[in-house]
């Protein structure tokens, strides 16, 4: 791929996890954004444990070559939560124009499943006609909203929600206007759907559509066990569901060939939540530079 296109970030999820807090709590975030300079990467999201003051943020990232370039946002507009939705968004999209950041990667959570402790796939949101046209309305107003400041919206599909299949996927992005965009997840594309072929379908038919790409893989055996157990999401996460690039059941080098194929342009970002007891986020976070480097020549 063309290093000139195609920047190369890693998400803060690995050092510790905002949704479990215990899993990684003795990580600092000095180390963390230390530990993803010296792994060779330049761009981050961001974490819970990152000062949310861009005056002391930025410097921080700046002595490390670290560029803010997405963080995620909650959506709850499917809820009738359009107002509060708005206000918050507003809010955090100042943040990231200040950091520099040009993508806000959004994610609807009404009735999600991905935070509780309720199985991930039963159970999960299944949206009526009202609800997907409250859902389009809403994306459409962030899209409006990020323009004013430069920036897009995406989309960022997830297990355990309402948009979360291929099908679900192209419905949203049938009825919301043409720059709301779509963060592909190539980690929750296979989690989803189940192969690495309808992995890699959902890619190619939103090419056009894609402003942020997270490089995540899976471990067959652990979608596995969640499905006939009928795990939560973070049980998975825990017992190890995803892993860094090239440690999992993905192959990534079609990804980048489709990616480098359309002229693909952004932010690649890794994005692998594990136990870090289990999985040491600076070791993996070494594994998926190397691997990128081999596979994708970046």
């Amino acid at each position: 791929m063309d290093k000139n296109k195609v920047r190369l970030g890693i998400a803060p999820i690995g050092w510790t996890n905002d949704d479990m807090p215990d899993l990684g709590k003795e990580n600092t975030f000095q180390q963390t954004v230390s530990e993803m300079a010296l792994a060779g990467f330049t761009g981050s999201e961001v974490g819970s444990k990152y000062p949310r003051d861009p005056k002391i943020l930025k410097p921080m990232l700046d002595l490390r070559g670290i560029q803010i370039c997405n963080a995620w946002f909650s959506t709850f507009f499917a809820d009738g939560e359009k107002a509060r939705t708005i206000d918050e968004f507003i809010i955090h999209r100042d943040f990231l124009h200040a950091m520099g950041a040009k993508v806000i990667g959004c994610s609807e959570q009404s009735r999600s499943t991905q935070g509780t402790p309720r199985p991930v796939l039963e159970g999960r949101p299944i949206f009526t006609d009202s609800e997907w046209q409250l859902v389009a309305n809403g994306y459409n107003e962030l899209a409006d909203l990020a323009a004013e400041k430069g920036m897009t919206v995406g989309l960022h599909h997830h297990m355990g929600t309402g948009i979360q299949t291929a099908k679900e996927i192209e419905h949203f992005l049938d009825i919301v206007n043409d720059d709301v965009y779509l963060l592909f997840d190539t980690g929750h594309a296979y989690y989803s759907e189940g192969s690495q072929e309808a992995m890699l379908q959902i890619l190619k038919a939103h090419l056009p559509r894609i402003n942020h790409v997270h490089l995540k893989d899976v471990r067959d055996s652990i979608v596995n066990e969640v499905r006939t157990h009928k795990l939560s999401f973070l049980e998975g996460v825990k017992k190890g569901t995803f892993t860094v690039p090239g440690d999992g059941i993905i192959q990534f080098k079609p990804v980048f060939e489709l990616l480098e194929d359309f002229g693909y342009e952004g932010w690649i970002v890794v994005e692998a939540e594990q136990d870090p007891a289990k999985a040491n986020p600076f070791e993996y976070a070494l594994k998926a530079r190397r691997y990128i480097q081999e596979v994708a020549g970046i």
